[in-house]
C-alpha cells in the first residue's frame, strides 16, 4: 500500500505526523494479515536532508493496535545516496525501496527485515516484458535476498557486516510496458520457485 502524498510531500517532514494518524486511522488495518509493508514514496525534488528525514522515520509507528507495521521509503533524489541515509533507515528499521531498471537512485542497501523491489524495466518488444536473461536475474536476486544474502551485481552504499538471516522479499513489476507487466510477475514466481540459490 502506498502512503498519502499528505505526508511525503511537504517541505518539512517532521510536521507530517497528524498526516500519518489520519492514514493509519482510516481504515487500513482492515486488511489485517493482508496488509504488507507501507511505501512512504518521495517526490523526486526531495532532497536528503538526515535531521528532518530521522524525524520523519521517527514518527513512523513499529505497531498499531498490536500488529506490526512494516514501511519503505521510496526515495528519488541522488541525494540521498548517501551512508547516512541507509544508516537511518537501518537504525528504525524501514526498508529502502530498490528502484530497479528505473532512472531513479537504485539503493540495494539492505535496511529492515525485508526487501522491497519495484522493478520498472518492462518493453514491448519482450513477450514477457523481460527478456529470459533478465527474469533469471531478478528471481536470483529475490532468492538471494530471501536467504539472507546480498545479490553480487547490486550496488549498496553502506554494506553491513550482519550475519545472513532468511527475510521476506516484495517485488513489485510496475510501470515500464505496464501491459506486460503481470506476464513479467507470474513469469517471476515460476522462476523464484523453481531456482535455488
Amino acid at each position: 500500500m502506498k502512503a498519502p502524498r499528505f505526508a511525503t510531500h511537504r517541505r518539512v517532514l517532521a510536521e507530517a505526523g497528524d498526516s500519518i494518524e489520519r492514514f493509519f486511522a482510516s481504515g487500513v488495518l482492515a486488511l489485517k494479515d493482508k496488509l504488507g509493508p507501507i511505501n512512504w514514496q518521495f517526490p523526486t525534488t526531495k532532497q536528503f536532508d538526515a535531521e528532518d528525514f530521522d524525524a520523519f522515520l521517527s514518527l513512523l509507528p513499529e505497531r498499531i493496535e498490536g500488529r506490526a507495521i512494516r514501511h519503505a521509503v521510496e526515495v528519488r533524489h541522488e541525494s540521498f545516496g548517501h551512508p547516512e541515509f541507509v544508516s537511518l533507515a537501518r537504525e528504525h528499521g524501514v526498508a529502502i525501496v530498490i528502484a530497479g531498471d528505473s532512472d531513479y537512485p537504485q539503493i540495494a542497501d539492505v535496511t529492515a527485515p525485508f526487501v522491497y523491489a519495484r522493478i520498472m524495466g518492462t518493453v514491448d518488444s519482450e513477450a514477457l516484458g523481460y527478456s529470459e536473461k533478465a527474469l533469471d536475474a531478478w528471481a536470483l536476486r529475490a532468492n538471494t535476498w530471501a536467504a539472507g544474502k546480498q545479490p553480487e551485481d547490486m550496488q549498496t552504499i553502506a554494506p553491513t557486516k550482519d550475519e545472513p538471516a532468511p527475510r521476506d522479499v516484495y517485488l513489485y513489476v510496475i510501470s515500464g510496458y505496464k501491459v506486460c507487466n503481470p506476464a513479467a510477475g507470474m513469469a517471476l514466481i515460476d522462476r523464484i520457485g523453481n531456482m535455488q540459490t
